[in-house]
C-alpha cells in the first residue's frame, strides 16, 4: 500500500521508517490516512516535553476506546437509547418503575438502551431492558459499589478509567437520551446533552425528559429555564424544541420513533448539511419547507438531491436527500424542520424501522 509522506513527522526522524513499515503492514488500507495521522500524532508527541503522568492518561485513554469500539461495532445499525437519572432512587419509587417500563416499551419496538451500569434508574434502564439488550457504561471507581445485577458479567458492560472516554460513548452512540428525576449529575447530564445540541456537536438525537405519572420534576426545571434563560433572551425560544418533556411514556417513546419515521441522519459535506431521509419528499413538501424554514439558511434553497460525491461509499448511499446551506445557528429551528420532515413525508412510507440506522 502507497504511503504519502506525512506532514505530521519530521522526514529526518528515525522512527518515520518504522511507523510507515509498520502501515505497510496493515491487512487494510481503508483508513490508512487516518491510522497514519493517529501513529503520527504519538510519534510527535515522542519528541516533546511529555511526562509519565501524560502518557499514562494517552495509553489509557485509547485502551478505553478500544473497548469500547470493538464492543459496539457488532451493534453498529441498531439505534440505542440512554437512560439517565439518579442512582439513589429505591426500587420501589414512581421513578425506577417509569424507568424501568420505559426501557420495556423501547426494546419491544427494536432498540437497545444504554445506561452507566450502576444503580438507581441505570439499574432500572437495564432491568427493563434486559441483558440482551442492554448496555452498561460503568466508571471504574474505587469507593463506589459495582455494576448493576441485570448488567454484571455480561459482555456489553464496559468499564472505563476517565469520564470524558465514558461521555465521548455515551454521545457517539446514543440515537436518543431520556433523563429521569436526579441530582447535580443528572442536571449536568441534561444540560449538556441539549448544550452540545444547541451547538450542533451532538445529535440531532430526541431529548426526552421524563417524570413519573403526575411528577413535577422537568415541569419545574423547564420552568426555570423558559423564566431565567428564554426571558432573558439567554437562549432562543426555538431551542426549547431540542427537548421533550412529559409524564406519559406513549408520549415519550412516540417522540422517540417518530424522530426517525422519515428523516435518518445527517452530515456536513463541507459547507453543504445533508439529510438523509427515508423517503423521497414531494416537490410541494419542499417548496413548503423552503417556505417555512428559510430563515435558517444562509443562501439558496433547501433541494432535494442523491448522494453527493463525496459520500461515495457511505452506508446510506441509494437514500434519497435533502441540502441546504445551513446557518450553523439555529439548531433548536433545526429540531422543527426535521419535525416538520417527518409529518410531511409519514404518508410516503410502506413501512417503518425507525431502530434501524
Amino acid at each position: 500500500m502507497a504511503i504519502s509522506t506525512s506532514p505530521y513527522i519530521d522526514s529526518g526522524d528515525s522512527l518515520h521508517a518504522k511507523v510507515l513499515n509498520l502501515i505497510e503492514r496493515l491487512p487494510n488500507d481503508q483508513y490508512a490516512k487516518w491510522i497514519e495521522r493517529s501513529l503520527s500524532t504519538i510519534v510527535r508527541l515522542a519528541g516533546k516535553e511529555v511526562d509519565r503522568l501524560d502518557w499514562k492518561i494517552l495509553s489509557a485513554s485509547l485502551q478505553d476506546m478500544e473497548r469500547a469500539f470493538q464492543i459496539f461495532y457488532p451493534y453498529r445499525h441498531v439505534r440505542k437509547v440512554t437512560v439517565f437519572g439518579s442512582a439513589r432512587v429505591s426500587e420501589d419509587s414512581p421513578e425506577y418503575k417509569t424507568a424501568v417500563e420505559f426501557a420495556r416499551y423501547v426494546t419491544r419496538e427494536g432498540f437497545m438502551v444504554m445506561t452507566g451500569g450502576g444503580g438507581g434508574i441505570m439499574q432500572a434502564g437495564n432491568e427493563g431492558a434486559g441483558a440482551d439488550c442492554s448496555f452498561g457504561l460503568n466508571i471504574y471507581l474505587p469507593f463506589e459499589q459495582g455494576a448493576n445485577p441485570y448488567i454484571t458479567d455480561d459482555s456489553k458492560l464496559i468499564e472505563f478509567k476517565y469520564f470524558f472516554t465514558r461521555k465521548l460513548f455515551f454521545l457517539r452512540e446514543s440515537d436518543a437520551v431520556a433523563l429521569f428525576p436526579g441530582g447535580f449529575g443528572t442536571q449536568d447530564e441534561a444540560f449538556e446533552c441539549i448544550t452540545l445540541s444547541q451547538t450542533g456537536r451532538f445529535g440531532p438525537v430526541p431529548v426526552i425528559l421524563i417524570d413519573p405519572p403526575g411528577g413535577d420534576y422537568w415541569q419545574d426545571w423547564n420552568a426555570f429555564v423558559n423564566k431565567q434563560l428564554v426571558r432573558r433572551g439567554l437562549v432562543s425560544p426555538a431551542d426549547t424544541s431540542i427537548y421533550t418533556i412529559t409524564d406519559n411514556l406513549d408520549v415519550a417513546c412516540e417522540a422517540i420513533k417518530n424522530f426517525y419515521k422519515v428523516y435518518h441522519s445527517s452530515r456536513y459535506v463541507e459547507d453543504k448539511f445533508v439529510i438523509r431521509l427515508k423517503c423521497e419528499l414531494s416537490d410541494e413538501a419542499v417548496e413548503q419547507l423552503n417556505e417555512n424554514f428559510g430563515d435558517i439558511l444562509v443562501k439558496g434553497k433547501i433541494e432535494k438531491s442523491a448522494a453527493l460525491p463525496k459520500e461515495t461509499g457511505d452506508e446510506t448511499l441509494d437514500l434519497p436527500r435533502l441540502v441546504l446551506y445551513f446557518n450553523q445557528r439555529d439548531l433548536g429551528r433545526l429540531y422543527q424542520l426535521i419535525a416538520t420532515i417527518n409529518q410531511l413525508g409519514a404518508t410516503s412510507l410502506i413501512s417503518c424501522h425507525p431502530e434501524q440506522k
